[in-house]
């Protein structure tokens, strides 16, 4: 009775916002879209839309129905994917979500050995998602979600795989550049680089800012790390990275890493998937090389110390 062409049908109207659309995206006639729709309103007892002048509006039903299409089509197109590989020998595709922005560089240093140790696995890497990256996880959009900040829900699983402190960074000309730690107040009069993340998701702000009741004297948005630093280098402003990322750019820029609040900020980064498939080999073998990782420069002395790198 309800078929996958009948999801899909209601997914595509919804998206695309006209039967006539939907039925151009499905490669089907507008006539054979209707058929198929009005013959399962019938056979369900149902109205799945109703009609107001040109456009169509969802009844609860069609609602419930749009809800199960988005859940249930991902899964399907995946599984389509998935024994197709097999079909033709290969092992799989293992698709990354970013909710980290600056671990970009660090997934290319995991990366790279994963494809070499196997190298019948395709890996795509995305950093927008339709739901957020918990969402893109239990929508089948991605595979494996990279997050400082996990959201422990049933059926998913995370796991740690290194640990870093986020610092601030400065010009080494700034007046800040020699400070043991700087505090909260320190920023009220400076511009703060971050990246386009709603605020409430930034730690500088829900861990060092809003605590203490300050705001910086302007926020601006930049997407590029290499950006970012670039504009702090050049005085226009300061940001907050991991240590171990800023001491990687202090070799070849002019700027330097500064603790935040005298205890610093100190986080993880996990590595989320969905339970019911953390026993697939490819997927486990890349959390293993994650949490072993590449040497990064916060995991030697001077992060320890608390010192930071100087340019020669």
């Amino acid at each position: 009775m309800l078929e996958r062409t009948h999801l899909a049908i209601v997914r595509e109207v919804e998206r695309q916002g006209s039967l006539t659309a939907a039925a151009g995206v499905l490669h089907v006639t507008q006539s054979a879209l209707s058929h198929s729709m009005r013959k399962l309103e019938q056979q369900l007892g149902t109205d799945i839309w109703l009609r107001e002048g040109r456009s169509l509006r969802l009844t609860q039903a069609g609602q419930y129905l749009l809800a199960v299409a988005n859940r249930v089509i991902p899964q399907l197109d995946l599984a389509q994917e998935r024994l197709l590989q097999f079909a033709q020998g290969e092992r799989g595709a293992l698709r990354i979500g970013m909710e980290c922005h600056p671990c970009y560089q660090w997934l290319l240093k995991v990366v790279a050995p994963y494809l070499s140790a196997w190298p019948d696995v395709d890996v795509d890497v995305k950093q927008k998602f339709q739901f957020g990256g918990i969402g893109a996880l239990y929508g089948y959009e991605i595979d494996l979600l990279v997050t400082p900040d996990p959201l422990f829900k049933p059926g998913l699983a995370f796991e740690p795989v290194f640990d870093y402190e986020q610092v601030l960074v400065v010009a080494r000309g700034h007046a800040l550049a020699d400070a043991a730690h700087v505090k909260p107040r320190d920023l009220s009069g400076e511009v703060l680089v971050t990246y386009p993340v709603e605020t409430d998701r930034l730690d500088i702000y829900n861990q060092f800012l809003m605590p203490a009741g300050v705001t910086p004297r302007r926020h601006k948005t930049i997407e590029t790390t290499d950006i970012m630093v670039q504009m702090v280098a050049s005085g226009r402003g300061v940001a907050a990275l991991p240590r171990w990322l800023v001491e990687e750019y202090a070799g070849r820029m002019d700027v330097v890493p500064v603790r935040l609040g005298a205890r610093g900020i100190h986080k993880h980064i996990y590595l989320g998937a969905r339970e019911s498939e953390t026993h697939i080999d490819y997927l486990k073998a890349f959390v293993e090389l994650a949490r072993r990782g590449p040497a990064l420069p916060s995991r030697g002395a001077s992060e320890a110390s608390g010192q930071r790198t100087k340019k020669p």
